[in-house]
């Protein structure tokens, strides 16, 4: 046995040589290799262990350790077959299986099976794809806030406080000249603010449709108080239907009286929480930055309140904010971005202008690469100036933007046709016809406060069940151009009492299309509003029967048939309506053709006389048959 063990593994030896060798054959391995097939032929058992299990693709080295050779002798066999690997490559199941082969080895089989399940594995983790089918179309986004206020209560300051910058500094006389779009990070979470010079830009831009503005926080000094530019702003607010947030500032200030100020827009409608209402108040100092924390705090309350989603995927699309010619640059825009992300290299469409947008530039002055909903950012690139409010979207076809464009500006060139106010007292009716909801919108100017409080209170005497009056603005002195712009933001009418027009507000009615209406005696002025409000009211249908006749003989012409009737009752007429009846039952329903007494066309028949009748086109008559002929009036229904 001894001897027997000392035999055995030379030849394995032996064999490792033959097999790193190759063909270079040692002296000793010819003889020595003859002595050892006898053996293994007598004992076939030993061959038949020597088996491997794999799992899939193995790298050489492991191979190696499988069938207990070192990496470089595997590789130098490899090499023989033509395949040169480097120690980490991983190997084929069949490459894997033909060398072990080569080796004296056999490869289980019963892996495969094994190797068949981690395919599908790698692909229900590569399934991304439904994943982004899963995401939500609509995604949270930050609110965009709007500071609307008097002249000087330092709307401007206050969001410099937010932001720590003085851009109230450099603007001119201190007052706030463009419109300005910025963006803060709080906890998280982002707030854009829109600073813009008052109430007539925020209204002007919602009269084109731009509604952008998430949540308005109205601007209050503490020393001033309510102003008139105040319950301006109050009204353009609601008008837009968008939330109201109550900033007193200047509390600091000499003779501050935050009380008066709860006071005085507690009259308006906003009541604060702790007089019972809803409408949130905070009480800030710009300058001294008290506060702040807590006006930030609220607004993003009332944004988690709000529930503000936005589509994050698909064409983005913007409203222009504001646009200029800068040196170096071109024209540019400002925009927020409302769906989809802008990326830099898009091609937008805005209104006459197209381009390829060369840059985006933050509200920091730094160049961006994309902008998400709710973000302001500056655009370059586009081929001119567009208006505040025009609408941006990004197209894939820049010869469809480009034609787009152009259209668009062709049709700027064109005469406009004169079809005179869209919105009158007169033509409400019509205007109800197609579509609108029946509700009044008025913004009332009068001579004084009294006046404007009379006038209101007779208004809202009008008795109404079905229409809604909606005083949208009421204030003394003439009808100015803001006045213009919050009527056709709200497809209202101007109505003026003992008061003036502004050149300013009668070019812009006749730009815009709003009607003014000018009264001296009150009670033609709530009777014109009256018979407006009854106009927005569909009038109703009655049925009114004229007469009846009974057929008595059918004629069958050439292309039509005419029926010889005896009127009964009443009377038949040319331009009613009839009805042919069948034993009660209604066959029938139409104008009236022809209606002949002999030989002539007459425009009606009394009871108690025959004549000839043609019914549209309807030709089955028969005997005995009663027409019933009727018309519909149209009756105004009452308030």
């Amino acid at each position: 046995m001894p001897k027997t063990k000392q035999t055995l593994s030379p030849p394995e030896q032996r064999d490792d040589r033959t097999i790193s060798a190759g063909h270079a054959a040692l002296t000793e391995a010819p003889p020595k290799p003859v002595a050892p097939p006898p053996e293994p032929e007598e004992g076939s058992a030993p061959p038949a262990q020597k088996t491997i299990s794999l799992r899939g693709p193995i790298a050489v080295k492991e191979l190696a350790g499988l069938l207990e050779i070192k990496p470089f002798q595997l590789i130098h066999h490899l090499m023989e077959m033509n395949i040169f690997p480097t120690l980490t490559q991983l190997l084929d199941e069949d490459v894997a299986r033909k060398v072990s082969n080569r080796m004296g080895f056999e490869v289980q089989t019963e892996r495969k099976e094994r190797h068949g399940p981690p395919p599908p594995p790698p692909k229900v983790i590569e399934e991304p794809p439904p994943a982004r089918e899963v995401k939500p179309e609509l995604q949270a986004r930050c609110p965009v806030v709007a500071f609307l206020g008097h002249v000087d209560h330092g709307k401007t300051t206050l969001l410099d406080a937010i932001r720590h910058t003085r851009v109230a500094a450099g603007e001119a006389g201190g007052i706030t000249q463009h419109i300005g779009a910025y963006t803060i990070s709080r906890g998280g979470k982002s707030i854009t603010f829109i600073d813009t010079p008052g109430h007539e830009a925020f209204t002007a831009m919602r009269a084109r449709g731009a509604s952008i503005t998430d949540l308005v926080v109205l601007v209050v000094a503490a020393d001033d108080g309510a102003m008139p530019q105040t319950m301006e702003a109050i009204d353009h607010a609601r008008a837009a239907g968008v939330p109201i947030l109550v900033a007193i500032n200047k509390i600091d200030a000499p003779g501050a009286n935050p009380l008066r100020v709860k006071t005085q827009l507690q009259e308006r409608g906003l009541v604060p929480e702790e007089f019972g209402g809803e409408t949130i108040f905070c009480e800030v100092s710009a300058l001294k930055g008290k506060g702040i924390d807590h006006l930030l705090e609220m607004i993003l309350l009332q944004a988690e309140v709000l529930e503000l989603h936005a589509p994050f995927h698909g064409p983005a699309v913007g409203r222009v904010i504001e646009a200029q010619m800068e040196t170096g640059r071109g024209p540019t825009a400002t925009v927020l971005v409302q769906k989809g992300i802008l990326h830099a290299g898009d091609i937008a469409v805005c209104g006459p202008y197209w381009g390829r947008i060369r840059a985006l530039i933050n509200d920091l002055g730094k160049t961006v690469r994309e902008a998400m909903p709710s973000t302001p950012v500056k655009v370059l690139g586009l081929s001119g100036l567009p208006s505040p409010g025009e609408e941006l979207i990004v197209e894939s076809d820049e010869r469809k933007a480009r034609q787009t464009a152009e259209e668009r500006l062709a049709a700027l060139k064109r005469p406009r046709q004169e079809d005179g106010p869209k919105i009158t007292l007169e033509n409400l009716f019509a205007a109800i016809a197609e579509g609108q909801r029946k509700t009044l919108h008025l913004v009332l100017k009068g001579d004084t406060q009294g006046s404007i409080e009379a006038l209101i209170g007779q208004l809202q005497k009008i008795p109404s069940n079905k229409v809604e009056l909606s005083i949208i603005h009421s204030a003394a002195g003439p009808v100015t151009e803001s006045d213009i712009l919050l009527a056709k933001a709200s497809e209202g009418i101007v109505i003026g009492f003992n008061v003036k027009t502004d050149s300013s507000a009668a070019a812009a009615a006749k730009r815009e299309g709003v009607q003014i209406k000018l009264f001296s005696i009150i009670y033609e002025l709530v009777d014109q509003v009256r018979d407006a409000m009854a106009g927005l009211l569909e009038p109703e249908l009655r049925e009114t029967v004229l007469g009846t006749a009974l057929v008595k003989k059918v004629f069958e012409l050439n292309k039509f048939s005419v029926a010889g009737v005896l009127v009964q009752s009443g009377r038949m007429v040319r331009k009613g309506q009839a009805r042919v009846l069948r034993g009660k039952q209604p066959i029938y329903d139409g104008s009236i053709q022809t209606l002949k007494r002999f030989q002539d066309e007459v425009p009606e028949v009394r009871a108690g006389l025959e004549c000839g009748m043609r019914l549209g086109n309807f030709d089955d008559y028969e005997p005995n048959d009663t027409i019933q002929c009727y018309q519909l009036e149209r009756v105004p229904q009452s308030l």
